[in-house]
């Protein structure tokens, strides 16, 4: 098999599930780091005209979107599937990819987590308040209802893992790191749910600073 080479910045949430999903699947791969800000370079923007991350390269196919990217893991590794073979336990899964995208994305983790978290770091200014308190609405619903689809099953689609979990994982652990979502998290499924991923292989070898030192 060609080798798997993911471009994207070590500690993106969405870099991080493609490779969860490549490591549940038993995927050898390698990744190529780019700095925070690369994505908008001549030569990256040939593989990724929106300027995002993460790509995949297997030969001569080149991928992007995440979720696109698991999907192609799950048609080449080994293992249980990904996608569950349950019609309704898949368009949940479906639903919950979307809820990641379109409103976990831009509440979660871009108005509370990236302002908490990294505003200091990469931007060299404090977390604006007034970006966070507008935020909290949306995160609030995201968090709650994300907590009844899940229910009282093991993972968010079943008893075994899907795209759903390896989307949204990444967003919870950082979310979970910071006041607004420590407080959030508290109490529901989804807390427990987080600490069972985070023992997962996958989740230990996708570990940020892992990534930074053997990319």
């Amino acid at each position: 098999m060609s080798e798997i080479v993911i471009h994207g910045v070590p500690g993106s949430p969405y870099v991080r599930s493609a490779l969860l999903g490549l490591e549940e699947k038993g995927l050898p791969y390698r990744l190529a780091a780019i700095p925070l800000g690369g994505t908008r370079t001549e030569e990256y923007l040939k593989r990724h005209p929106f300027g995002r991350c993460p790509v995949m390269e297997h030969g001569d196919f080149t991928l992007y979107e995440t979720q696109a990217i698991v999907r192609y893991a799950d048609t080449l590794g080994s293992g249980p599937s990904l996608v569950p073979q349950n019609a309704r336990a898949a368009a949940r899964m479906n639903q919950i990819i979307g809820i990641v995208d379109w409103y976990v994305f831009p509440s979660v983790t871009v108005g509370i987590t990236a302002e908490r978290l990294m505003s200091q770091l990469f931007w060299g200014r404090p977390a604006d308040e007034t970006n966070i308190a507008a935020a909290l609405p949306q995160a609030r619903t995201c968090i709650r209802e994300l907590d009844r689809l899940k229910g009282a099953s093991e993972f968010l689609t079943g008893g075994q893992v899907s795209v759903a979990d390896l989307m949204l994982v990444p967003h919870l652990e950082y979310f979970r790191a910071t006041p607004e979502g420590a407080k959030l998290l508290e109490g529901t499924s989804l807390d427990g749910w987080l600490t069972r991923m985070g023992m997962r292989a996958s989740m230990q070898a996708t570990q940020a600073e892992r990534l930074r030192k053997t990319a």
